[in-house]
């Protein structure tokens, strides 16, 4: 058999009291709860760092692993992915012949990799020579 919960008993006069004094010194009546809706300031800065700089980021690491799938065996052997910051992927290429051609499959590259990655990942391919 379940125990029944126990009853919540009349507040004592000497709780009542207290309760209004409590009430006139803050001038308003006491909070039920005075933790809630509180968050510390680490939460906070954690929160606007992530929106800041991490919601419109992609991982570096992510986009070099993938590279080769996304590119096919021949670009993908012929360049690098630098970097993937504020959106401009930055890639490598070995040779000007291949930079030219690459410029030429820009928007098919970006659409493979807006596909892969999300439309709103990567704005922008640029290449450089290495």
């Amino acid at each position: 058999m379940a125990m029944a919960a126990p009853r919540r008993q009349k507040p004592t006069r000497r709780e009542v009291i207290h309760e209004e004094l409590v009430g006139e010194w803050l001038g308003c009546a006491k909070p039920l709860n005075p933790n809630k809706n509180v968050s510390t300031a680490g939460d906070w800065v954690d929160a606007i760092l992530r929106m800041q700089f991490f919601a419109d980021s992609l991982d570096e690491e992510e986009v070099k692993k993938a590279w080769k799938e996304i590119a096919g065996d021949f670009i993908g052997a012929n360049t690098e992915p630098l970097s993937a910051k504020e959106g401009n992927l930055i890639l490598r290429v070995t040779q000007p012949a291949m930079r030219f051609h690459l410029e030429q499959m820009k928007p098919d590259l970006l659409r493979r990799i807006r596909e892969r990655f999300g439309e709103d990942k990567i704005k922008s391919v640029r290449f450089t020579l290495g």
